[in-house]
């Protein structure tokens, strides 16, 4: 079973940065592949971001130029840098893990099977 806890969230003004992270474990980690999803009120649950076994990302449009996701595997750690904060990105955040032996982790949150419980990101404006 793998768990997955994320930190880093909080109130950020508009233009500001935030760094999450996910630390997974209960499993052999030796490169972590993650995705991040977020979840605004009264919406549904969108794709943020991936990085895939060989380290490559990928972005939802919202995020290009602004997000860059990371990985430490000697931590177990997956992180999601975001700049450039605007309100829209208000939202709760959150890690999750595919099937073991995935090498490239889907866009669709139902190829998800792990997630952790969700960090809260708030972008005044």
């Amino acid at each position: 079973q793998v768990q997955l806890v994320e930190s880093g969230g909080g109130l950020v003004q508009a233009g500001g940065s935030l760094r999450l992270s996910c630390a997974a474990s209960g499993r052999t980690f030796s490169r972590i592949v993650m995705g991040w999803f977020r979840q605004a009120p009264g919406k549904e649950r969108e794709f943020v971001a991936r990085i895939s076994l060989n380290g490559g990302t990928y972005y939802a449009d919202s995020g290009k130029g602004r997000f860059t996701i990371s990985r430490d595997n000697a931590k177990n750690t997956v992180y999601l840098q975001m700049n450039s904060l605007k309100p829209d990105d208000t939202a709760v955040y959150y890690c999750a893990a595919p099937p073991s032996g995935t090498v490239v982790p889907g866009l669709s949150e139902s190829t998800y099977p792990y997630w952790g419980q969700g960090t809260q990101v708030t972008v005044s404006s």
